[in-house]
């Protein structure tokens, strides 16, 4: 079995990885961190865990452990002060903080706030959407998994500029519920405010803005311009991503189902459906993706994922699966709830 560790066990992101790892047929989830919950009980902290994973989290990682995947489930900020040391003893990394995602330090400070202190790792981190960039995740030692808002938005975008069929202009209209803000309660998040509106947040501010660019520029191969606004729903898990596009040429829908067909023949997790449900994707690695063609030259793309799986854990073990040549969608091949 391969060895596993979880570096920051106590969050939702964390919860969830050592939900899907405590049944995966190939990964052995051996110890989870927690600073402040050292010396207690995981399951006493995530009861749904109780009888399937008998760990104590750990202060940190035992220096003599050598583990043959870490995940990193740190606050940014955090992340590139414990990744480092883990590369250097020779463990393969995925780290789900936004610290290793944009290839640039200079965007990163921009956006976070925060000089990067690890631009050596951050160089050779390979950006991991297997469906787009499955060759350097196989052949990484560090993935920096990405946010769950370009998870989706890319999936269902990346076939349009991979065929250069649309213009560089995109619009996104996202909603997410309120487990991808963390654990944490924020005044946002308090059920009196977010319990029956939806909210748009940090319009032309949200830190996965940079990182959707990046990746479609990546996907095109030229520079795009991106308006993306964000909204918090009143559910917990999944999330929707509306895009619009204008056409470069004249396709018909026909056309266009066809290109999404071959561009992800093969890729398990994505399935093309008339209309997307957040329902039948929560609890799973799944993205269901729609379009419709409006007038002559309007491309409507819509996309759901649960955040918490195809936006967080799950895409981080896809990431491990296919790090270590293991099958890729061992321990993640099943469905959504559906209600």
């Amino acid at each position: 079995m391969v060895k596993a560790a979880i570096i920051g066990g106590s969050g939702y992101t964390g919860g969830e990885l050592a939900r899907l790892l405590c049944r995966h047929p190939k990964i052995s989830l051996e110890a989870m961190t927690s600073r402040r919950l050292a010396g207690s009980k995981v399951a006493d902290e995530h009861s749904n865990l109780g009888g399937f994973v008998d760990l104590k989290y750990e202060q940190v990682l035992d220096v003599k452990e050598k583990y043959d995947i870490v995940f990193v489930a740190a606050p940014h900020g955090a992340s590139m002060e414990i990744v480092p040391s883990l590369i250097e003893r020779g463990m393969k990394v995925v780290d789900l903080s936004g610290d290793y995602r944009l290839s640039d330090p200079k965007v990163y400070t921009k956006w976070y706030g925060l000089e990067h202190k690890d631009v050596k790792n951050l160089g050779i981190s390979a950006y991991g959407i297997p469906e787009l960039f499955r060759d350097e995740v196989a052949s990484a030692k560090l993935v920096a998994n990405p946010g769950c808002y370009p998870t989706c938005t890319c999936l269902g975008l990346a076939p349009l500029f991979a065929d250069d069929a649309v213009e560089e202009r995109v619009i996104v209209d996202a909603k997410s519920g309120t487990s991808g803000a963390g654990m944490e309660p924020t005044m946002m998040t308090h059920h009196p405010t977010c319990g029956s509106q939806i909210i748009p947040y940090k319009v032309g501010t949200h830190r996965h803005s940079p990182e959707i660019q990046m990746a479609l520029e990546k996907v095109s191969g030229s520079p795009i311009e991106l308006i993306f606004t964000p909204h918090l729903m009143p559910i917990v898990r999944g999330m929707l991503c509306t895009s619009y596009v204008q056409m470069k040429r004249t396709f018909d829908k026909e056309y266009l189902l066809r290109l999404y067909s071959e561009f992800y023949s093969g890729k398990r997790f994505v399935r093309m459906v008339r209309s997307p449900s957040i329902s039948s994707v929560v609890g799973s690695n799944f993205c269901e993706i729609g379009l419709e063609l409006v007038g002559t030259s309007t491309v409507v793309v819509m996309s759901t994922i649960d955040n918490l799986v195809k936006g967080a854990s799950g895409q981080a073990i896809q990431n491990a699966n296919i790090m270590l040549g293991l099958p890729e969608t061992a321990g993640l091949d099943f469905p959504g709830l559906g209600v």
